[in-house]
């Protein structure tokens, strides 16, 4: 096998137009009002980071699978891309992205609309991989483990170092879509997506789609780690009492990328609104459109069919009011299941979860 390196390097680069909302390490978005094709430009996909970026040499890189398992296994770079692969098309979105639409200003990255992309991924099913370690009957989660490794910045601190850790229900990895990936839209990863290896759980928020993974744990308890309790978790109420619990799939959500926050238009003009619905475990059949911050609602067309999993771009065509000043547009998505977008932010999902939708201010010009 022909090795490729070429994406080996200490120092991620950052791409050209990505909006800095974090640095050290690098949490970059995407400029959402650049929305075009179903599939996000690798160069334009959010990066989210814990830690800095590991090195990894893909010549001595293993990827081991231990716990509750029959066949513990220690598997080579070279191993995993001589096996077969599947490709899938998969939205990952930040469970805390929009979180600067919420009131008042919460803690946090600032991210606005862009912490979110669709991407073609490409790898060897985890099903596979865990079949050829022999699963224990009464393993419950699999713990995902990147090489990035520091103290995280949030409180409650560990007390010392920790790698960045998620695990997903068993159930969740016998899914055939879920990957251990190493191509991005037809590309070898780039260190800043996890290269040589990452994860990719279709439908669940993009911290379970862990990247640089290094190890998989079966365990037969839940997983109680930092980012699956202290962080990236929310309150549900269990027969009264309040319990803390992970945050898992994706809920139903809608932005507008076009016309962006802000953005003057002319009056009495030919528009046409456009954005991307996605959701976690229901398919996105409707999207309404407010042009008057929700007195009313008007209903969009897509742009894309239903690929599960992935987002569907839509469209409005809008003719701009005559009179001149500020306007409110919004967008609700619905699922398959009848359910739409809620109207709110649930406080029990903290800084995480901004599903509801998104004001997008947009001022019409005077003649």
């Amino acid at each position: 096998m022909d090795m490729k390196t070429d994406n080996w390097s200490g120092t991620a680069t950052h791409p050209v137009g990505l909006i800095i909302r974090q640095k050290d390490p690098n949490n970059l978005e995407m400029p959402f009002d650049q929305l075009g094709d179903f599939i996000t430009p690798s160069e334009l996909f959010y990066i989210r980071s814990h830690f800095p970026t590991p090195e990894l040499d893909p010549l001595a890189y293993r990827l081991s699978i231990s716990g509750a398992v029959r066949n513990e296994l220690s598997l080579s770079y070279a191993d995993i891309r001589a096996m077969p692969s599947r490709t899938c098309v998969a939205t990952l979105e930040c469970a805390g992205n929009s979180r600067v639409f919420m009131v008042p200003p919460v803690p946090g990255a600032q991210w606005q609309l862009g912490a979110v992309g669709n991407a073609e991924w490409t790898g060897v099913p985890l099903p596979v991989l865990l079949e050829s370690a022999g699963l224990a009957d009464e393993v419950c989660d699999l713990v995902l483990e990147g090489a990035d490794r520091g103290v995280p910045k949030e409180e409650p601190k560990p007390p010392g170092p920790i790698s960045y850790a998620r695990s997903i229900p068993r159930t969740k990895a016998m899914e055939s879509d879920v990957l251990i990936a190493y191509q991005m839209n037809g590309q070898d990863l780039t260190p800043d997506h996890g290269y040589p290896l990452r994860a990719i759980v279709p439908g669940h928020y993009g911290m379970a789609s862990v990247k640089w993974l290094t190890d998989i744990v079966a365990a037969t308890q839940p997983f109680q780690g930092y980012w699956q309790t202290s962080d990236y978790g929310y309150w549900d109420d269990s027969e009264g009492t309040p319990v803390r619990r992970p945050l898992a799939e994706m809920k139903l959500k809608s932005q507008i990328a076009r016309p962006r926050v802000y953005e003057t238009l002319e009056p009495n003009r030919s528009y046409t609104i456009f954005g991307a619905a996605w959701a976690g475990d229901t398919d996105v059949t409707e999207i309404w459109i407010s042009l008057d911050g929700g007195a009313s609602w008007v209903q969009g067309d897509f742009v894309d069919p239903i690929n599960r999993h992935a987002w569907r771009r839509w469209k409005y065509d809008w003719i701009t009011p005559a009179q001149p000043g500020g306007y409110t547009l919004l967008a609700r998505a619905v699922g398959a299941d009848q359910r739409g977008q809620p109207d709110a932010h649930n406080p029990n999902f903290g800084s995480y979860v901004i599903d509801h939708p998104l004001p997008i201010e947009v001022f019409v010009a005077a003649v």
